[in-house]
């Protein structure tokens, strides 16, 4: 067998030990490599220097192993001790499966290691990688069924998708709501992600492990809305449970309270809540007895408050109350820079746990930009499933899959056909450029560069436009 160490390193691992196992691991491994304890490599076998594009193995004996290898971790294990039995190197393009192994003297000591490459190509590993997938697939799937029974939390900050300067205030707003324990009001049209964003911020929150219950006052009967408040005692009415049942502020005690279409809640529950808030206190429904509560409220609504103030039907000590930090959320049709990577999520949660991959092409999400999504992101999850359904098998959408879809009435209408006052060339001019350089930004999912070529200029031209403009 070739000579794995100098005569200088007879204090390593015995010869007999060495003889029976490296033949076993040259034989079953597509090359092996020894380095002593400053990482220089001694030896190394013919496949491993081929595979490697060395040449001659003995040209690079003696020399450090990060020389020859860069992206390998020896001298990691060497001054460790900890071996790596598995682990993903990339070299020239190729990823190898390798594992180390240190070895010592009769000492104890460290005097160099060993790796093997198991696999000089992923594809063996393919089964093994679908099966992690399926289970951490099945995972996600287990704790979203978890949370919906333990009152919990599904959505991150993460979830949230978009990186528009609209949507990167909205997620600053939420960060700085979750580092305090003020009330957050949040604003923002039916289905632009309200829920998603209290939950959100509710997990990065101090009361992260206490529970996040939400209510939606809209579905809830007025002549309920008391009870499902602050809960019933005992008896308090015909027909009621003799246990006494507890109210969403008792189930959400020390954690979050969330409020949904709050501006739909009646004027006498609204002075009760305001009550609530103000005196950390509950009185349940037939009872004489107050419970001390402590609760986060996080409210939303997509009604405008401040002209239901105006017109007497909520209360302004209740909207003072609950507006600590406002948190206003744009609808989608003024974020469309947003939707490549709003369709590339819903897509991606829409096909998980199906044998699809759903993608879609750049003139899909121009034809998405075209319409006015009055539904918002909802609205966006919805065409995409029914494009999904009625295209074909391969899960590619393109112009003609959305347009078959797209509702027509809401599109952005077309300039009527009628005597227009003349304006200045400049200015018909400045504004066409404006909307062609917004086209080219959401056919280019925000990519300025790819944007610039569209567009036929230079990425630095088209800066100094972006500049003016904004």
């Amino acid at each position: 067998m070739t000579e794995l160490f100098s005569d200088k390193n007879k204090s390593g691992l015995t010869r007999d030990l060495i003889e029976a196992l490296f033949p076993m691991f040259e034989e079953a491994s597509a090359g092996a490599i020894a380095v002593d304890r400053q990482a220089r490599i001694t030896w190394i076998n013919s496949s491993y220097s081929h595979l490697l594009g060395l040449g001659d193995p003995s040209r690079v004996i003696g020399k450090p192993v990060r020389q020859v290898i860069p992206q390998t971790r020896m001298p990691e294990v060497v001054e460790t001790g900890k071996p790596l039995l598995l682990d993903i190197m990339e070299h020239n393009q190729q990823q190898l499966v390798v594992t180390r192994l240190p070895y010592y003297d009769d000492e104890g000591a460290i005097v160099g290691a060993v790796a093997f490459v198991l696999y000089d190509d992923l594809q063996p590993l393919t089964p093994l990688v679908s099966k992690y997938r399926r289970l951490h697939q099945d995972l996600a799937a287990a704790r979203k069924a978890l949370a919906k029974k333990a009152r919990g939390t599904r959505y991150s900050l993460g979830d949230f998708v978009g990186a528009s300067p609209a949507a990167l205030e909205v997620k600053r707003r939420a960060r700085l709501a979750a580092g305090r324990e003020m009330p957050v009001l949040l604003l923002g049209e039916t289905g632009t992600g309200k829920e998603v964003l209290a939950q959100a911020i509710h997990t990065v929150s101090a009361r992260a492990d206490k529970p996040f219950v939400g209510v939606n006052v809209a579905a809830i009967p007025d002549n309920l809305l008391e009870a499902e408040f602050f809960g019933v005692a005992p008896g308090a009415y015909t027909g009621a449970d003799r246990r006494t049942r507890e109210g969403k502020f008792q189930l959400a005690n020390g954690g979050t309270l969330f409020l949904d279409e709050v501006g739909d809640m009646p004027l006498p529950l609204q002075a009760k809540l305001l009550r609530a808030l103000q005196e950390g206190e509950i009185e349940p429904l037939g009872s004489n007895k107050v419970v001390p509560v402590d609760v986060r409220v996080i409210a939303a609504t997509s009604r405008n408050l401040e002209m239901m103030i105006a017109d007497g039907d909520f209360r302004s000590d209740l909207y003072y109350r609950l507006n600590v930090l406002e948190i206003p959320i744009p609808p989608l049709r003024d974020r469309l820079a947003d939707l490549g990577v709003l369709c590339e999520a819903l897509l991606e949660d829409i096909c998980d746990g199906l044998e699809l991959r759903g993608e879609i092409t750049d003139a899909g999400v121009s034809a998405l930009g075209s319409y006015d999504w009055p539904g918002n992101i909802r609205e966006l999850r919805n065409v995409l499933e029914r494009a999904l359904t009625m295209g074909e098998d391969t899960g590619l959408l393109d112009a003609d899959a959305i347009f078959k879809v797209l509702p027509r009435n809401g599109s952005r209408p077309a300039l009527l056909m009628t005597a227009q006052p003349v304006r200045p060339l400049s200015q018909t001019l400045a504004e066409a450029e404006a909307q062609a350089i917004e086209e080219a930004l959401v056919a280019s999912r925000g990519n300025r560069t790819r944007a610039a070529k569209l567009l036929g200029i230079s990425r630095s031209v088209l800066y100094e436009k972006l500049a003016r403009l904004f």
